[in-house]
């Protein structure tokens, strides 16, 4: 059995936040969870070492094992401590990998690859390192003049003749069960931080002659860890590059990389073409040759073949083939816009139905009802469904016409091709084929402008 032991029970005092480190997020994702994914291998169950966020990881995480690393002058601090937390979960025949939780650029493929070359090599411990242009600061591992691994040297203990070693140590290692057991059992804070550090256990077991090697992944941005704002900045760029390039390679076409935010697990079809401060995120599907530009959020949303979106926001709603929206709309959950439909300016639908080449070119609000086919709904029509206490819903016939300034009072019938007269408030069903009129009768006063203009100056002459 492979047991995987996540840390994450550091507040992360640098990210400045009442958030915990590991539960800020990246592409709509905690940090947490991709470290989680990435390490959900073959045969394998997963420890999370949490801290203050418990809870929260709980809630998260509720098919795993969560400890609590207490925190206090009674408890020990330090990486050793936290694993030695585990020490009942583990049994001598397991395979432990160790790693931390602010990893979120890891892979699957990699740990995968890691724990192989280990268990090949029956190893006792195993480290993961990788090479950098820049060690300053880290862990560096060192190894005799045939390559074989010795040890791991923090930057501060090196001599000068080691200070141009750049292969450091990512802090992911995997111990064999019964030999980290016994190894943290010998560690002890007899040092400048007094902790008990878990790269103590690897010399502990390389004093005992027990295997310990050292494996290389070049990919040095796949160990990429997060200790600040900035720093989960720049990992989400560098996430942002990695998934984007793979929905480029799969044949669409992103013509602002740097600018359009993809949550992973997006589903897109080919020749859709995504441009500006675009944010796909959640269970998403796209179609094929659809156009996304402008700042448009998409989110848990379904958009099939040939749909326009021009800066507008989508929440799990639907937008059939051919149908387009924007710029300024929005979609709230459960709108569902059939094909050919298009919705213009600052149109807003909600719950609602709209069938097969209906239309909504500017400033409407279309909530709790079911539109039927080729249904003209005009500028400044409400749909009125909401008395105070309680939503109501309206249904509209196929051809049905709904004039500009009208407002449909839920519940409300129009039947087929029933027509609704601008600036109408509609408050009683409409039979097919009916036109409705619900507006005070006009009267134009002769006149009025001559007897405007004489009460006027009558005024400022009452002034002076």
């Amino acid at each position: 059995m492979l047991k995987v032991i996540i840390m994450a029970a550091g507040e992360g005092t640098r990210m400045k936040s009442s958030t915990s480190k590991v539960l800020h997020k990246l592409l709509n994702k905690e940090i947490i969870r991709y470290v989680y994914e990435a390490s959900k291998l073959e045969n394998s169950e997963t420890i999370i070492i949490s801290g203050k966020n418990r809870e929260a990881i709980g809630k998260m995480f509720d098919t795993c094992e969560i400890i609590e690393q207490k925190i206090g002058p009674a408890y020990p601090y330090g990486t050793g401590y936290a694993v030695s937390l585990c020490s009942d979960y583990i049994e001598d025949n397991d395979e432990v990998l160790v790693l931390n939780g602010d990893i979120p650029l890891i892979t699957k493929e990699a740990l995968e690859e890691f724990v192989d070359r280990h268990i090949e090599n029956k190893s006792s411990v195993s480290v993961l390192s990788t090479k950098v242009s820049d060690p300053s600061g880290y862990g560096r591992i060192i190894r005799d003049k045939t390559g074989n691994f010795l040890q791991i040297t923090e930057h501060r203990d090196l001599r000068d003749d080691q200070l141009d070693i750049n292969e450091i140590n990512t802090g992911i290692y995997i111990f064999n069960g019964a030999s980290l057991k016994n190894a943290l059992k010998e560690i002890n804070t007899d040092n400048d931080q007094n902790e008990l550090y878990l790269t103590d256990c690897i010399e502990i077991l390389h004093n005992k002659n027990e295997k310990s090697m050292a494996f290389m992944n070049e990919e040095a941005d796949l160990f990429y860890g997060i200790n600040n704002k900035k720093e989960l900045a720049e990992a989400g760029r560098i996430l942002r590059q990695r998934i984007n390039e793979e929905y480029m390679f799969d044949g669409v076409i992103i013509e602002t990389p740097d600018t359009v935010t993809i949550e992973p697990g997006v589903i897109i079809g080919q020749d859709t073409v995504i441009s500006g401060n675009v944010k796909i995120l959640g269970k998403t599907e796209i179609g094929s040759n659809c156009v996304i530009e402008g700042s448009s959020r998409i989110e848990d949303s379904k958009i099939y073949n040939n749909v326009r979106i021009d800066n507008s926001v989508i929440e799990k709603s639907i937008m059939e083939e051919s149908s387009n929206i924007g710029p300024f709309s929005h979609l709230r959950p459960k709108a569902h816009l059939d094909k050919n439909v298009h919705i213009g300016n600052f149109v807003e639908v909600k719950n609602a139905s709209m069938g097969d080449g209906c239309k909504a070119g500017h400033l409407a609000y279309i909530g709790d009802c079911d539109l039927g086919k080729d249904i003209n709904v005009g500028c400044g029509v409400i749909f009125v469904n909401y008395d105070g206490k309680f939503k109501h819903r309206s249904v509209v016939g196929d051809g049905a016409f709904i004039g500009s300034n009208s407002n449909i009072v839920a519940p409300v019938n129009i039947a087929s091709e029933g027509y609704v007269a601008a600036g109408s408030t509609i408050t009683k069903d409409i039979d097919k084929g009916e036109l409705s009129i619900e507006r005070a009768e006009q009267k134009n006063i002769a006149g009025y402008v001559d007897k405007k203009k004489k009460r006027d100056q009558e005024k400022l002459k009452e002034k002076k």
